[in-house]
C-alpha cells in the first residue's frame, strides 16, 4: 500500500508537468500565498482541493478541531510566518460539520490526553449550554457547536498580538469563519469576517447570538 502512494506521486508529478512543464521549477523559486488556512486534521477535509487551489497558493495549518490557541507554539509559529513573512491577506478558519473533535469535547466523557487540547471547545459548550440544550436533535446540536467553535477560533485569531501588530502597521489582513459540509462538499461562509481592530468589540457580542438564537447573550469580546 505504501508503494502505491509513491506510484501515485510519480503519476501526479508527471501529470502536472504535462499540463505545465515549468510548474515545479516556478514553485521552487518562491512561496507567495495570499491565504492562511486553519482547518481540521480530518482526512475528509483536504484544504487545497476543496477551494481549488494549487500547491503554493494556500499556506495550511491543520489540527484536531481546527483550534487557534494562543498557547500553542506550533500554531503561533505558523501564524507569525504567514502574517509577517508571507504577508498573507486572508486567514480562513474552516471547521466542518460532524467534527469528531467537537463531538468528543461535547460528550462529557474522558478521552485521555486529547481532553487537554479540546478544553477550549468545552469552554464554548459551557458558555452556550443554555442554547445547546434546547436543540433536541443531537446532530443539529453538534453542528451548532461546530459553528460556535469556528466563531471562537476567529475571535482567538483576531485577538492575537501578531494580528494586532499587523493591523497597527497598516497591513491588509482579514479573518474569515467558514464551515464545510462533508456530505455535499460545500463551504458555508458564517459571516464572521474581521478586517481590523475596530471590528472586534462591535462584532462578536451580538453576531454569535444572531445565528445561534436571538435570546442568547454571549460576551465574546477581547482586549487589545
Amino acid at each position: 500500500m505504501i508503494g502505491d502512494l509513491l506510484q501515485n506521486n510519480i503519476a501526479w508529478a508527471n501529470g502536472k508537468t504535462r499540463v505545465d512543464p515549468d510548474f515545479f521549477h516556478r514553485l521552487s523559486k518562491q512561496q507567495s500565498p495570499d491565504y492562511l488556512w486553519i482547518g481540521c486534521s480530518d482526512s475528509r477535509v483536504p484544504a487545497n482541493d476543496i477551494v481549488g487551489l494549487d500547491p503554493g497558493e494556500l499556506f495550511v495549518h491543520r489540527n484536531v478541531a481546527n483550534l487557534a490557541p494562543a498557547q500553542d507554539a506550533n500554531f503561533l509559529s505558523v501564524l507569525q510566518f504567514a502574517v509577517e513573512a508571507l504577508k498573507v491577506k486572508h486567514i480562513i478558519v474552516c471547521g466542518h460539520y460532524g467534527c469528531g473533535g467537537v463531538a468528543a469535547a461535547m460528550s462529557g466523557e474522558r478521552h485521555g490526553l486529547i481532553d487537554h487540547w479540546l478544553q477550549p471547545i468545552r469552554d464554548v459548550s459551557d458558555e452556550l449550554a443554555g442554547h445547546l440544550l434546547r436543540i433536541r436533535d443531537n446532530t443539529k446540536r453538534l453542528n451548532a457547536l461546530c459553528e460556535a467553535n469556528v466563531a471562537a477560533q476567529v475571535r482567538s485569531v483576531a485577538c492575537n498580538p501578531i494580528v494586532h501588530d499587523a493591523w497597527r502597521a497598516g497591513q491588509t489582513l482579514a479573518i474569515h469563519g467558514w464551515i464545510y459540509a462533508i456530505e455535499n462538499g460545500l463551504i458555508r461562509d458564517l459571516g464572521l469576517t474581521v478586517r481590523g481592530l475596530n471590528d472586534i468589540a462591535r462584532f462578536f457580542p451580538d453576531r454569535l447570538s444572531a445565528w445561534l438564537g436571538s435570546d442568547l447573550d454571549v460576551a465574546l469580546d477581547c482586549h487589545s
